[in-house]
Protein backbone atom coordinates (compact mmCIF):
# COMPACT_ATOMS: atom_id res chain seq x y z
CA UNK A 1 0.00 0.00 0.00
CA UNK A 2 1.41 3.58 -0.89
CA UNK A 3 -0.16 6.71 0.17
CA UNK A 4 0.47 10.62 0.02
CA UNK A 5 -0.56 13.45 1.87
CA UNK A 6 -2.01 16.73 0.58
CA UNK A 7 -2.24 19.81 2.14
CA UNK A 8 -5.68 21.42 2.24
CA UNK A 9 -6.00 25.40 2.05
CA UNK A 10 -9.92 26.03 1.47
CA UNK A 11 -13.01 24.89 3.87
CA UNK A 12 -14.47 23.26 0.85
CA UNK A 13 -12.07 22.40 -2.33
CA UNK A 14 -11.70 19.99 -5.33
CA UNK A 15 -7.92 19.32 -6.36
CA UNK A 16 -6.52 17.32 -9.14
CA UNK A 17 -4.92 14.40 -7.51
CA UNK A 18 -4.65 12.49 -10.78
CA UNK A 19 -0.72 12.51 -11.71
CA UNK A 20 0.31 11.74 -8.03
CA UNK A 21 -1.66 8.30 -8.53
CA UNK A 22 -0.13 8.15 -12.05
CA UNK A 23 3.05 8.24 -10.66
CA UNK A 24 2.41 5.83 -7.88
CA UNK A 25 1.03 3.60 -10.44
CA UNK A 26 4.05 3.80 -12.71
CA UNK A 27 6.31 2.57 -9.85
CA UNK A 28 3.92 -0.28 -9.51
CA UNK A 29 5.21 -1.42 -12.81
CA UNK A 30 1.98 -2.85 -12.92
CA UNK A 31 0.76 -3.73 -16.07
CA UNK A 32 -2.92 -5.10 -16.01
CA UNK A 33 -5.69 -4.58 -13.24
CA UNK A 34 -6.73 -2.47 -10.74
CA UNK A 35 -6.08 1.35 -8.76
CA UNK A 36 -7.74 2.00 -5.62
CA UNK A 37 -7.50 5.54 -4.56
CA UNK A 38 -9.63 6.21 -1.27
CA UNK A 39 -9.00 8.80 1.89
CA UNK A 40 -9.43 7.40 4.95
CA UNK A 41 -11.50 10.75 6.23
CA UNK A 42 -15.51 10.99 7.28
CA UNK A 43 -15.35 14.61 5.85
CA UNK A 44 -13.67 14.21 2.20
CA UNK A 45 -14.43 12.61 -0.91
CA UNK A 46 -13.01 11.10 -4.06
CA UNK A 47 -14.98 11.82 -7.53
CA UNK A 48 -13.80 11.09 -11.29
CA UNK A 49 -14.63 13.86 -13.63
CA UNK A 50 -13.56 16.76 -15.28
CA UNK A 51 -11.03 19.33 -13.76
CA UNK A 52 -11.29 22.74 -15.21
CA UNK A 53 -12.30 26.32 -13.48
CA UNK A 54 -15.60 26.61 -14.42
CA UNK A 55 -16.77 22.99 -13.31
CA UNK A 56 -14.96 23.20 -10.27
CA UNK A 57 -16.41 26.27 -9.19
CA UNK A 58 -20.15 24.39 -9.91
CA UNK A 59 -19.01 21.54 -7.54
CA UNK A 60 -18.32 23.99 -5.09
CA UNK A 61 -22.01 25.78 -5.62
CA UNK A 62 -23.58 22.25 -6.16
CA UNK A 63 -22.00 20.64 -2.57
CA UNK A 64 -23.61 23.87 -1.07
CA UNK A 65 -27.16 23.19 -2.90
CA UNK A 66 -27.34 19.57 -1.66
CA UNK A 67 -25.91 19.99 2.05
CA UNK A 68 -25.67 23.80 2.50
CA UNK A 69 -23.76 24.69 5.91
CA UNK A 70 -26.28 27.05 7.49
CA UNK A 71 -28.85 23.63 7.56
CA UNK A 72 -30.14 22.90 10.92
CA UNK A 73 -28.35 19.64 10.99
CA UNK A 74 -28.47 17.50 14.18
CA UNK A 75 -24.75 16.31 14.17
CA UNK A 76 -24.04 20.25 13.99
CA UNK A 77 -24.62 20.17 18.33
CA UNK A 78 -21.40 17.82 18.42
CA UNK A 79 -19.18 19.16 15.86
CA UNK A 80 -20.81 22.17 13.48
CA UNK A 81 -19.79 19.93 10.52
CA UNK A 82 -22.60 17.85 9.72
CA UNK A 83 -22.59 18.72 6.11
CA UNK A 84 -19.18 17.86 5.39
CA UNK A 85 -20.07 14.20 6.58
CA UNK A 86 -23.36 14.32 4.67
CA UNK A 87 -21.66 15.39 1.40
CA UNK A 88 -18.55 12.82 2.03
CA UNK A 89 -21.05 9.76 2.76
CA UNK A 90 -22.67 11.23 -0.89
CA UNK A 91 -19.62 11.23 -2.88
CA UNK A 92 -17.71 7.95 -0.77
CA UNK A 93 -14.43 7.98 0.19
CA UNK A 94 -12.95 5.87 -3.09
CA UNK A 95 -12.67 5.44 -6.66
CA UNK A 96 -11.38 2.15 -8.69
CA UNK A 97 -9.71 2.91 -11.77
CA UNK A 98 -9.03 -0.22 -14.16
CA UNK A 99 -5.10 -0.28 -14.80
CA UNK A 100 -4.18 -1.09 -18.86
CA UNK A 101 -1.08 -1.01 -20.36
CA UNK A 102 0.82 -0.01 -17.44
CA UNK A 103 -1.81 3.20 -17.60
CA UNK A 104 -4.83 4.59 -15.83
CA UNK A 105 -7.88 3.96 -17.93
CA UNK A 106 -9.46 7.32 -17.65
CA UNK A 107 -11.50 9.06 -20.49
CA UNK A 108 -10.09 11.87 -22.42
CA UNK A 109 -11.42 15.01 -19.91
CA UNK A 110 -11.08 12.39 -16.27
CA UNK A 111 -9.47 13.48 -13.62
CA UNK A 112 -8.96 11.70 -10.02
CA UNK A 113 -10.31 14.35 -7.61
CA UNK A 114 -9.92 15.44 -4.02
CA UNK A 115 -13.15 16.52 -2.50
CA UNK A 116 -11.97 18.68 0.47
CA UNK A 117 -15.37 19.20 2.47
CA UNK A 118 -14.17 20.75 5.80
CA UNK A 119 -10.48 22.08 5.97
CA UNK A 120 -8.11 23.22 5.65
CA UNK A 121 -6.28 20.01 6.64
CA UNK A 122 -3.73 17.37 5.64
CA UNK A 123 -5.56 14.89 3.48
CA UNK A 124 -3.85 11.16 3.57
CA UNK A 125 -4.74 9.54 0.04
CA UNK A 126 -4.21 5.77 -0.14
CA UNK A 127 -3.55 4.18 -3.36
CA UNK A 128 -3.54 0.69 -3.31
CA UNK A 129 -3.21 -1.13 -6.77
CA UNK A 130 -3.48 -5.02 -7.60
CA UNK A 131 -3.38 -7.40 -10.62
CA UNK A 132 -0.46 -8.87 -12.87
Amino acid sequence: MNFFEVQTRKQREVLNITERVEELVRESKLKEGVCLVFVPHATAGVIVNEFEPNITRDYLKFFEKIAPKNAEWEHNAIDDNAEAHLLSAFLGQGKTIPISEGKLVLGTWQRILLCELDGPRNRKVVVQVTGK
